[in-house]
């Protein structure tokens, strides 16, 4: 499958579960959410890896604390934003990650003086930004300035995670190994949360639902690692897009949210930067133009 419709499928998958959180959050804190979808990952990928006789000893630890560090946080810090602001909003800030990739790596082709980014790119992201503002409508009040600092953060942060895994991918750490670890900081991260904010009871109903985003986000993380090793990373970032007209739909569907002139137009400005990010045949910049070879 190519990087791209392994995004589009990720995409799809993380909606899914993104279902299934809402559910699971009648039942569990966020960080308890957080934790399971770790255990379940790591449980997913062990029992895979041991099946087809593939090692998950690294030699970067360094590089996948890093990495597991900025995801997990930007996972928490999502959570976070989705309990003190509107959910619209939450999701928009978070959904900044491909404005911050963009600058990144603009930043690093002005340091290392590398071939520059594709400028029709980073418009493209700016557009489908645009689209999923158009699609959320969000509304952040005066009294919530340091909440939504927290939702912008998860989107810089989620940035920066994407550019580790390119990294990782690079110096040769297969998608599962990169997936395992990041499970396992999840595991540490929720644990640490849920010790702060209190647990919750089990019920067979409840757990299924756990056992449903674990398996659904290990599925789309695989899917969404593959594709940032292997594609274009502005482009990967610009599909992802579809997450939200994914979620739109879902809500409409199961949530009887409203059909608004103004989330259609933003569906459709969604669907067409994604479509024209794949279009674009100009090389773009990758996580090795943002140093030396051995950063």
């Amino acid at each position: 499958m190519s990087p791209s419709w392994l995004i589009v499928v990720a995409s799809l998958l993380f909606a899914t579960m993104g279902v299934f959180v809402r559910l699971a959050s009648h039942h569990y804190g966020s960080g308890e959410i957080v934790m399971y979808r770790g255990v379940v990952g790591a449980l997913m990928i062990g029992a895979v890896s041991r099946w087809r006789g593939d090692s998950l000893r690294t030699t970067l630890p360094a590089q996948h604390f890093l990495r597991s560090l900025s995801g997990v946080a930007a996972l928490c810090l999502w959570f976070y934003a989705i309990a003190k602001l509107p959910l619209a909003t939450a999701m928009t800030l978070n959904y900044t990650s491909s404005l911050w990739l963009a600058m990144f790596l603009l930043g690093g082709a002005a340091v290392w003086r590398r071939k520059p980014v594709e400028l029709g790119l980073v418009l493209v992201a700016v557009v489908g930004f645009a689209g999923v503002v158009l699609v959320l409508q969000p509304t952040i009040e005066h009294d919530q300035w340091w909440n939504g600092l927290a939702g912008l953060l998860s989107g810089m942060l989620s940035a920066a995670g994407y550019l580790q895994v390119t990294t990782l991918a690079r110096r040769g750490e297969p998608e599962s190994r990169i997936v395992f670890y990041f499970s396992i900081g999840g595991i540490v991260g929720g644990a640490a949360l849920s010790t702060l904010t209190g647990w919750h009871e089990h019920s067979w109903s409840s757990m299924g639902l756990l056992l449903a985003v674990g398996a659904l986000a290990t599925a789309a993380q695989l899917m969404l690692t593959r594709a940032y090793a292997r594609g274009r990373t502005l482009v990967n970032a610009n599909l992802q897009y579809l997450g939200i007209g994914f979620s739109f739909l879902y809500g409409v569907l199961l949530f009887d949210e409203r059909v608004t002139w103004m989330a259609m137009a933003g569906m459709v400005l969604i669907v067409g930067a994604g479509a024209y990010a794949t279009a674009l045949h100009i090389p773009v910049l990758s996580a090795r133009s943002l140093g030396p070879e051995k950063r």
